[in-house]
């Protein structure tokens, strides 16, 4: 059933680029939503980019807004830079947030963020877009369950070409890092999501690609590291192994996971499909088996389940820390591999999700 008319989410999107696709579309095809407003930099470009997205209303200052009693919530989607100020600003205003990864340049503005958080009652939602994943959710319940027993190692990779649209990913002071932040907070998220907390981490990194050419023709050159081998010991004495590139030009189809448990093996997203688990004992079958699994639109789920946390069908999640908490890892992964040795993290925050 669709909800109601006075039901309906009235959603500001806060940033005009290429990530904002993902979400208009998500909160489309999750339903219950009205896009209200597109907010960009540049009035002529924004206006061109609402009038493609079929979004009426086209601003450039992102408090105009956030002043509107008519809107419920803001997805912020702007570069890494702006995030801590529009999110703690539109937490201020009472509005729920959807805030786009990484959740700030630095573990100190998660903190600052979560502090206003708290004080606007539990609003903020970080976007973990491969959570909400079906293999990924079939995977959880296969962990929750036990069928697989202990987990002893996994394997994760995220690899792209690298960003193009944009010179702001590879500028020092827009962003905090390169691979890492750009793309292996994915990796990291969905590794304590699945697994619990990463307790140590050893690294290696490097800059392979120092000159980038974008889509427009320009050339930028970067010393930020696209290239990085992590080691992480996990809570349980799991072991996990993390590549991440900006520099592989096949990529991958938005991660690549292998998990080897004491009752079974599973593969989400490799050349045996979206998954695939060879489990005998738990599957009934000899041999590699892949799972049913339901047809969804690109963030279809993901955006369902923040419009559940606004109407209060569902309780706030644990993204919010778990921000912090890949930012934490992100930056141990920076000290570990200057200083060459293992380094560890502390706790901080919840614990939540299938581990």
């Amino acid at each position: 059933m669709s909800p109601s008319a006075a039901d309906r989410i009235a959603v500001a999107v806060i940033g005009a680029g290429f990530i904002a696709d993902y979400h208009i579309n998500g909160l489309r095809a999750a339903g219950g939503a009205d896009i209200a407003a597109l907010v960009g930099r540049r009035p002529d470009a924004t206006r061109a980019r609402a009038q493609a997205l079929s979004i009426g209303r086209a601003e450039t200052d992102y408090r105009r807004v956030l002043e509107d009693s008519t809107i419920d919530a803001v997805v912020i989607a702007t570069p890494d830079d702006t995030h801590e100020r529009i999110a703690i600003d539109t937490l201020d205003a009472g509005k729920h947030v959807l805030l786009q990864k990484p959740m700030a340049l630095n573990s100190a503005q998660c903190r600052s963020i979560l502090q206003a958080d708290q004080q606007a009652g539990r609003r903020l939602t970080v976007s973990f877009m491969h959570r909400y994943f079906p293999e990924v959710r079939w995977l959880c319940e296969r962990l929750q369950s036990g069928a697989l027993g202990t987990v002893h190692s996994a394997r994760i990779r995220n690899a792209t070409p690298g960003a193009d649209w944009n010179d702001w990913f590879f500028t020092p002071g827009n962003v905090s890092g390169g691979v890492v932040m750009q793309l292996g907070v994915h990796g990291i998220d969905l590794v304590q999501h699945l697994l619990g907390p990463i307790r140590t981490v050893a690294a290696d990194m490097t800059t392979a690609r120092p000159e980038r050419q974008l889509a427009d023709g320009r050339t930028v050159r970067t010393e930020l590291e696209d290239n990085v081998f992590a080691a992480y010991r996990l809570e349980g004495d799991v072991r996990v192994s993390h590549e991440m590139s900006y520099t592989e030009l096949a990529g991958c189809d938005r991660f690549r996971l292998e998990l080897y448990a004491e009752r079974g093996t599973v593969w989400l997203r490799t050349e045996r499909g979206r998954a695939a688990i060879h489990a005998p004992a738990s599957v009934g079958k000899t041999g590699w088996v892949n799972p049913e699994l339901p047809e969804e639109a690109l963030g279809e789920a993901h955006h369902r389940h923040w419009l559940s946390i606004i109407r209060g069908e569902t309780p706030p999640d644990d993204t919010a820390g778990a921000g912090l908490s890949s930012v934490r890892v992100a930056e141990a992964i920076y000290a570990a591999a200057l200083s060459g040795m293992r380094t560890p993290i502390g706790e901080d925050g919840e614990k939540a999700g299938c581990a």
